[in-house]
């Protein structure tokens, strides 16, 4: 049973990434001009409404954003960011007693979070797709 739940999960796994890195790659065949993205505020759509509103950076960033997070899951290789280290960190300190459970179930948490994340990034990349067709003046 457990061979199968890891099956499923590694197929699940595989379709989230494909499904993001397929959104991006429509992302980056529909943006043809990105820079129209700048200084495109944030509005009110649950979609587009990440951590980056809160730091009042353009649908521009979000844009370069996605297309870095897809470099990374594509490659596997994730960069090596110092400023990021920081926060990073401290966010591990807070989550010591959470590292110290069961490794199953910390697992089966990062997992979900993980897929999670790739839905979220996949339809952020959808919407920023929208959103410049709207800009543009195209119906789609």
């Amino acid at each position: 049973m457990q061979f199968a739940d890891a099956k499923f999960n590694r197929s699940y796994l595989l379709l989230s990434q494909k499904r993001y890195s397929s959104a991006v790659h429509n992302m980056e065949q529909t943006i043809l001009l990105p820079s129209l993205l700048r200084d495109v505020p944030y509005d009110d759509d649950d979609t587009l409404d990440c951590e980056a509103a809160e730091n009042n950076k353009d649908l521009y960033e979000c844009y370069l954003q996605l297309k870095a997070i897809k470099n990374t899951v594509e490659s596997g290789l994730v960069p090596h960011d110092d400023a990021k280290g920081k926060s990073h960190a401290v966010l591990h300190k807070s989550l010591e007693p959470l590292l110290e459970a069961d490794p199953e179930a910390l697992f089966h948490f990062h997992l979900r979070g993980l897929f999670t994340v790739m839905a979220s990034l996949t339809k952020k990349s959808q919407s920023l797709t929208k959103k410049y067709l709207d800009i543009i003046g195209v119906s789609h």
